[in-house]
Parts: structure tokens; sequence; C-alpha cells
């Protein structure tokens, strides 16, 4: 519990002098402020310092009542991320937390439901992740509570799974599917953070993402746990059930088995995890159920969360205080920029980088893989040698039992020699004898304390070799804390055993000086003996074979040197065999770097081959647009000749604005031709706006062909030829844009000039009443008005004079109609004008007046000519058919009057109705004149030939146009 080891004592115990509510208020006060420092709004990893406060408070008050009653004032609703740290703070109380946490928990189900039941509904990236990770919660909450000898960090021994799965077969299944849920619910999640991380193009780096992965740290603790029981289960159903009924399972746990694969190798990969957790690696297949042996290959996957820098550790401060000068955080931010580049920088530029640092870190792991392979060997030889040197040990240990042996035959030597003081001239030579002892033992002791040394420079070279091997593991990232560890055993161990043979040294010297101190009173005990002892030859011969032994240990110990010098020659040997193999792999990376770059180059020409056939694809589609522009335009081109064209006709001002929009599609098509030369990887600009010009350019050229038709011989003509050769000045920009050597050339400025042209010519044959200023428009209203009325009037009076009884009705109805149209005229600038003039009104609403205008004069033409078409009649000059004509553009024209009124009128105006009254009055009179002409005609017999002669057939073919609009303006005004 290095946790708790490391948190203040104020946090666990009561300081002297504090009552217990000043701890309780300091206790809330710390919580209070761990929890809002690791559950906030900010898009980074939940601190470990924080989380792990608020674990120790979970102990320290036995439940999770405090956190719970901060954790339900936290606005949840209003931020995902506050949400997604929260189920993160969450998850690790649930874990690590007091064992009563659970219970605590359960009474606040529904807040962790509702939590999630609301972001579920939301489209918030971190939002989904909070749905996925509240049900993992749940389902934990729930999976504790019923199967309680499962804590919630489900760490429990195989016997506890024994227990708890039972004998039962249906509780045994049973356990398995929740167990298969639980383990789904996990998976979801990693699945959910991996596809964003994907999506997004990120950095395991970066802030923003570890907040995302800093949950499946949990996940990978209880992932690996799960795993295991569940194949500890399904060997168990494989043994009680049939394989086919247990199917299902197996394909389920297969599908968990790749999943849970995938995540563990894809999280290994991440530097992210590679500081915080050692991932276990799951087999390359999965277990065979349906062979019970299997069970014995299947070793559990260890997680190691490696012990915290002490760096990480700071005082408990209620407020945060970065301690990072400006420059140090300047200087951060240039490493930074340095590692990844700017943050809007270059996206090719971020790609080399990384693909750079990816290479980095695939060098440096390994470079990691072969350290560690190194120190495995090192640590391999240290602990032979560790063996070898307590075998040497054991080796004293029995010459010290062998001493005392030797020490316990002295003494009954000694005892002998007590009872043989009459041979004393034997005890004299069995005291030399017994010296020669004394001093081969103190020779003994002699090569015992060089053998002691010996030890000791064999264990000061063992620690350089440990010092060497230390020096290569601290190029190593991450993994040198474990090195660390077993080098810092090694050196303990090392230390104990110095320390064990010091002191068995130490015992040995001290046993030696007793045994000098027994010699010394054997010496004065000699001293006094007089006789020799009977049996003294024996005593010598086995004192001889002493020696002997004594020689052949000293070859022993001769030969152990020579070994000794051996394994130094091997040790030197593996150190040139290592730097051979670094030279190897320097060349092997060398080798590697040239093919990446080779690589590089490949995946160069990939791209310009892809740039070229975009490019190309452009090209082509630009053709197909410019083709069917030429198409349009050509067709346009052929109508200006085709003679069933020739009955169409156009308005100059429906001409002018088709020429305006085609000149404002020029500029569209100069801008995107523009574009297509700068970026020829992208022509949608040229091509919509080529389309458009296209379609607009011909239907200029067919409308200018159609108002030529009512133009004067001049500009008839003039206009075609404008037309004309606006459709080969766009052939030609066409034709240009076919050539990739043109297309740059290609100028609109020939297209733009003939436009203009038939632009110049439409406004050239626009009525000129259209050119009156707007002010003059009301006064120009009742002029043709008074004017039309007094010819009318005058034709009636000379109709009167003759004797055309029909015209004279007609007439009458003329002026009835014109009288009419005259009040509905007033009513409509009287009922629309407000508080503006009359003068206003005209100019306010000019296109109404003027049609009201050319209606009016219409009108009055019609009755001017029926009047003198009516006199040669009389006079016998003219043509009855002159007659028949007028009568129908009296018509028309009154159709066209009633339609210009009818614009502005009210419908249920009465002026408007007598009007329409009027103008059927109007027709019927018109057609008795033609009666009666035709039946005049017919009486007469007139045989000669209609004259036409005075009329150019352009003349009477726009009257006939006229007469024809006019009809269809006399349609409309009786449908009205």
């Amino acid at each position: 519990m290095n946790t708790i080891k490391n948190v203040p004592a104020r946090v666990l115990s009561r300081r002297p002098g504090h009552s217990l509510e000043a701890e309780r208020e300091q206790f809330d006060k710390t919580q209070a402020m761990s929890i809002s420092k690791a559950i906030n709004t900010q898009e980074a990893p939940v601190k470990e310092k924080h989380a792990r406060r608020i674990i120790l408070g979970t102990h320290h008050e036995k439940g999770a009542f405090t956190f719970w009653s901060y954790a339900i004032g936290l606005p949840l609703p209003s931020s995902s991320i506050l949400s997604w740290k929260f189920c993160h703070v969450l998850h690790k109380v649930l874990r690590d937390g007091h064992p009563n946490v659970l219970q605590d928990c359960q009474r606040y189900r529904s807040n962790i439901r509702e939590t999630g039941d609301l972001w579920g509904h939301l489209h918030d990236r971190y939002g989904q992740l909070v749905n996925i990770y509240t049900k993992l919660l749940l389902t934990k909450i729930s999976f504790h509570l019923k199967h309680p000898d499962f804590p919630p960090g489900l760490e429990v021994t195989d016997e506890v799974l024994e227990k708890a799965a039972g004998t039962d077969v249906n509780n045994i299944f049973q356990l398995t599917v929740e167990m298969f849920d639980y383990m789904d619910c996990e998976l979801r999640l990693t699945e959910s953070v991996l596809r964003q991380l994907n999506t997004a193009m990120a950095v395991s780096q970066m802030s923003s993402v570890q907040c995302r992965l800093a949950p499946l740290i949990q996940v990978i603790q209880d992932c690996s746990h799960l795993y295991h029981y569940t194949v500890q289960l399904m060997f168990k159903l494989h043994a009680c059930l049939p394989a086919d009924t247990l199917q299902g399972h197996r394909d389920r746990f297969h599908e968990q088995f790749r999943s849970l694969k995938n995540f563990f190798k894809r999280a290994s990969d991440m530097l992210y995890f590679k500081r915080l957790i050692q991932i276990p690696r799951l087999p390359e297949s999965p277990p065979n159920f349906l062979r019970a042996s299997a069970l014995a290959e299947h070793v559990k996957p260890v997680v190691v969360i490696p012990e915290e820098a002490p760096e990480d550790e700071e005082p408990e401060n209620l407020i945060e205080i970065s301690t990072a000068s400006p420059v140090e955080q300047q200087n951060v931010s240039d490493i930074f920029e340095q590692t990844f580049g700017p943050p809007n920088g270059v996206r090719d530029d971020r790609d080399l980088q990384i693909e750079n640092l990816k290479k980095e870190v695939d060098l440096l792991r390994a470079e990691l893989e072969k350290i560690k392979l190194e120190a495995q060997q090192y640590i391999t030889q240290l602990k032979a040698q560790i063996n070898s040197l307590e075998a040497e040990l054991e080796e004293q240990r029995k010459q010290k039992q062998k001493a005392l042996v030797d020490n316990e035959q002295l003494r009954d030597e000694v005892e002998q020699l007590q009872r043989a003081q009459l041979e004393s001239s034997r005890t004299q030579g069995l005291y030399v004898e017994a010296e020669k002892k004394a001093s081969a033992t103190e020779m003994r002791y002699a090569k015992l304390k060089e053998k002691h040394s010996e030890l000791i420079n064999t264990h000061a070279e063992l620690l350089r070799k440990n010092a060497d091997t230390a020096k290569q593991l601290t190029v190593t990232q991450q993994n040198q804390e474990e090195v660390a560890r077993v080098k810092e055993q090694l050196v303990f161990q090392m230390e104990q055993v110095k320390r064990e043979s010091e002191m068995k040294l130490e015992d040995q010297t001290l046993q030696m000086e007793q045994l000098k101190r027994e010699l010394e009173a054997k010496k004065e005990e000699l001293t006094q003996i007089q006789s020799s002892l009977s049996h003294s030859k024996q005593a010598g011969s086995e004192l001889h074979s002493q020696v002997e032994a004594l020689h052949a240990e000293k070859d022993s110990l001769r030969k152990s040197v020579s070994e000794k010098e051996c394994e130094l020659l091997s040790v030197k040997g593996l150190i040139q065999e290592k730097e051979l193999l670094l030279n190897q792999e320097a060349e092997r990376s060398a080798k590697e770097i040239r093919e990446l770059q080779g690589k590089l180059m490949e995946k160069k020409n990939q791209e310009q081959s892809l740039q070229q056939k975009l490019l190309n694809d452009q090209f082509g589609m630009l053709q197909g647009t410019v083709k069917e522009a030429e198409n349009i335009i050509q067709d346009a081109i052929a109508k200006l000749d085709d003679p069933l064209h020739i009955r169409c006709i156009s308005s100059p001002d429906y001409l002018i604005s088709r020429a305006q929009a085609a000149l404002e599609s020029v500029n569209s098509l100069e801008n995107g031709h523009g574009q297509y030369v700068t970026n020829m990887t992208d022509a949608t600009g040229l091509v919509a706006a080529l389309a458009q010009f296209a379609h607009l350019a011909a239907d200029t050229i067919v409308n200018g062909s159609a108002t030529s038709h009512m133009a004067p011989t001049d500009h008839a003509d003039k206009l075609t030829e404008t037309c004309r050769d606006c459709g080969h000045r766009s052939l030609g920009y066409l034709n240009e844009l076919k050539d990739k050597q043109l297309l740059r050339q290609a100028n609109l400025e020939d297209v733009r000039r003939t436009l203009q042209g038939i632009l110049q010519l439409g406004q050239e044959l626009r009525p000129k009443s259209l050119d009156i200023k707007q002010e003059e428009l009301g006064d120009m209203v009742d002029k043709e008005m008074s004017s039309t009325s007094a010819a009318i009037e005058d034709a009636v009076r000379r109709i009167e004079v003759r004797i055309l009884n029909s015209c004279t009705d007609l007439m009458k109805a003329i002026r009835l109609l014109v009288m009419t149209s005259t009040n509905l005229q007033k009513e409509i600038v009287e009922s629309g004008r407000g508080a503006a003039t009359t003068q206003e009104f005209y100019a306010k609403n000019s296109r109404w007046t003027e049609g009201l205008i050319s209606a009016s004069k219409a009108v009055g033409w019609g009755a001017t000519q029926l009047v003198e078409s009516a006199d040669r009649v009389v006079l016998h000059t003219g043509k009855y058919e002159e007659l028949i004509v007028c009568s129908h553009e009296i018509a028309a024209s009154t159709a066209q009057l009633v339609a210009a009124s009818k614009v502005k009128a009210d419908k249920n105006s009465r002026n408007l109705g007598k009007l329409q009254e009027c103008s059927r009055n109007v027709n019927e009179m018109a057609a008795n004149v033609v009666a009666s002409t035709k039946s005049g005609q017919e009486q007469i017999e007139d045989k000669d030939t209609m004259d036409f002669s005075g009329m150019s057939l352009i003349k009477l073919k726009k009257e006939e146009m006229e007469t024809q609009v006019c009809h269809s303006l006399l349609r409309i005004g009786k449908q009205g």
C-alpha cells in the first residue's frame, strides 16, 4: 500500500491538541478540494494524487458518504467532460476504496443512471462515452452486490473462485453469463474510446487524448481478472456439459478474446500506458476448451502497476500553485513545438514528424528489449555467482565443523597424554607434534583468511560488473525502475552475503583464538609430562593424514582460483560478443533506415501518380463540359438560319436582360478559369461557370435572333451578325480550353465585346417612350388619353358625316371604352397613391404606366386608321380589307388596354366591370364592321386584287405579330 504510506499523517490520524470536530472539518475540506481538483471541466486526465486522497478518505471514514455528499452537487448535466471524469473517479473509488463504498454507491444508482441517460440522448462525443461508462458502473455495482465473494477490485484466489462457483452446474452457467456481460460492458467502453481517437487522428501524449485514455487503466485491470475467471469457468462447464450445449458460450468467448487481444495490443503500443501500467500479453489463439489438458497451459494474465515516482508527491496544499517559471514553461512549449511541430502547421510536416517519432520509438523499443535481455543474462550470471559463493561458504562451514572435530580429537589426545604421564619421553615427541599441528592450524587459518580476501575481491568485481550493468540500463526509458529494483536486490543480497561471510570469519577467528588459548594451556600441561605415550606413532600417523588432507584442500583452493580466472575470461568474451551484437544491430538499423527511405520514395511516386490522375480526371471533366457547351452554342447559332425560327419573336427588354446575365456569367467564367489555372486539381468552379455561360450565351443568341424579326432591316441585320459573331467567339474560346498549352492564355475579351454589342443594339431597339423621364409619365398619360379622346371624337364626327353606321357604332363603343378606362385610371391612382401626388404615383409604377401609354396609343392609332380607311372606301380609293384589318387592330388594342388597366385595378371595382363590358361591346362592334365590310365587298364584287405595295414585308410581318399578341391579350381579358 504505497498510497497509504505516502499520505501525510494528518489525513490518517488526529494530531494532538486538535478536537474531533476540527479534524472532521479539516478532513471535509481536504476531500472537497481533492474532489474539485479531480472532477472538473478541464480536458485533461485525473491526477493520481487527487484520486488517491479521495480513496484514502473512504478508508478513513469507512465509506463514501463524504464523496457522494459532494458528488451529487456537481453540475454533471452541464458538462460532458465533467461527467466523464466523475465516472473515472467513481470507478477508481469502487476498485480501491473501502469495501463499504459498494453499498454507498448502490444508494445512488438512480443518479448514475440519470446522468448516463441524459448524455445518451445528446449528440456529444464525451456524452456518448459517459452513457457507456455509466452502464459499465451500474453493471459493476450489481455484479459485486450479487456476488460478495468478488471484491470490486476483482482480485480473488482460485479457491475463492471455486467456492463462488460451487458444484451446481446451473450456478456455474449463470456466473459465466454474468461475467460475459461484465466483460462486454468493459470492451464496449474501450472500443468507443479508441474509435473516437481514430477519427480525430490523435496522439496519446496530448492532454485531450489522455483524458479519454486514463479510465482504460482500470478497464485493463478489470479485464485481466475477468478473462482469467471466464477461462476457469469455461473449463468447468465443459467438464460438466456436452460441447454442443456450450457452442454459444464458446462463440461469445472467442469474440471477447479477439476484442481484448486487439485492445491490449493497441494499448501496449501507446506511450501513455507504457509508464503507467504493464499490460499482459494474451496467447496467439484462445484456449481449446474441448481438451481438458489445455487448462494446464493457461497462464493467468498479470497487470503490473509501477510504483509512482517520488516527485509525483507534493505537500497537501489547498490551492495548487504552478512552480514552473515562465521561462521553463516557454522552454517546455519550445520543446513541444520542436517535437510535434506548431499547432497550426502543415499537415504533411506533422505526419513526417509523427513517422520519425514512431521510428525512434520502435528503435528505442528494440534497444530496450535487447538491454532487458542483457540485464536478464547479467542477473542470471550474478545469481550463478551468488550460488557459487554460497557453496564456498558452505564449504567453509564444513571446514569449521571439521576444525571443531579436530579440536575434540585434540582434547581426547590431551586426556590420553595425561593418562600416559609415565611415558615422558614419548610425550616430548607428542609435544613437538602438537606444535606442528598448531602451526598447521595457523597456516590453515591464514589460508582461510586469504580465501576470504579472494571472496571480497570477487564480490568487488561483481559489484563493478553490476555498476556497468546499471550504466547500460540508464539509457532505457520507463523499464529502468524494474532493473534498478533488481540491482538493489542483488546489491542487498551481496551485502548480506558479505556480512554473513564476515560474521562467519569473525566466528572462525574467535574459535581460532580460543584454540590458541587451549593450545597454550596444553603446552603448559605438556611441560609437566615426562613420559611418552605408547600410541604416539598412531597419533603421528593420524596427524600426517591430516596434513595431507590440508594439502589436498590447498590444491582444491588453487583449482577454484583457476576456475575464477576462467570465469573472468569468459566474462570478457561475453563483453566482446555483446559489442559485436551492438555493431550488428547498428548495421541492421541502418539497413532498415535505407529500406524505409525506399518506401518513402515509393510513396512519393504513388502520390505523384495519383496527383497526375487527379489532374487528368479534372481535365477530362472539363472537356466533357466544353463539349456540351459547344453543342449548346452551335445549336443557338443554327437557329439564326432556321426558317422555323423566323416566327419566334422577343422584346428588346428581354434581350437586354439576357445579355446582362450573359455578361455577368463571363465574369464568373473568368474567375473560375483563373482558379483552375492556379489549382488544376479542382475544376469544379470552372465547370459550373462554363455551364452557366453556355446556357446564358445561347439564350442571348436565340433571343437576339428573335428580337431581330421585329426590328428594322438595318438593325435586324446588324443584330443577327452580332449574335453570329458572339457564337463564333464563344466557340473559339471553347476550342482554346481543349488544348492544355492554350488553356492558360484563353481570353474572353472578344466574347465580352460581342455581348456588349448585343446589349447596345437591344437598348437602341427599345421604344422611345421608354426614354421619357419618370416625372413626365403622368403628364404623358393625360396628354395621350386627351389626344386619344380627341382623335376618337374627331373620328366619330367624320364617321357621322359618312354613311357608315357600323363604323360609327364602333367608334362610339371605343369612346365609351376610353372614358371608362379614364375613370378606372383615376380610381386606381386615387386608391394607390396615398399621400403622394399623381406624378409620383406614375413615376413609382413606371412599368405599368408605360404599358398603359402603349395601349392607349394603339387604340388611338386604330381609330384613326379606321377613319382613314373608311374615307378611302367611301371614295372608292381604298380596299375593304383595310377596314377589316383596322377592326382587328382595334379589338387587339382594346384587349391590351383592358389588360393593362386590370393589373392595378381592384377585382371588385365597378369601373373595372364596366370596362370589361365596354371591351366586349367594342369586340361586337368590330365584328359588325367586319361583317358589313365583307357584305359591301360582296355587293360591289370588287375583282381587283388587294394592293399591299405600300407596305413593306417587314411592316406587314410586324402588324401580323402585333395582331397575334393583341388576340392573345383579348383572350386573357375575356377569361378575366
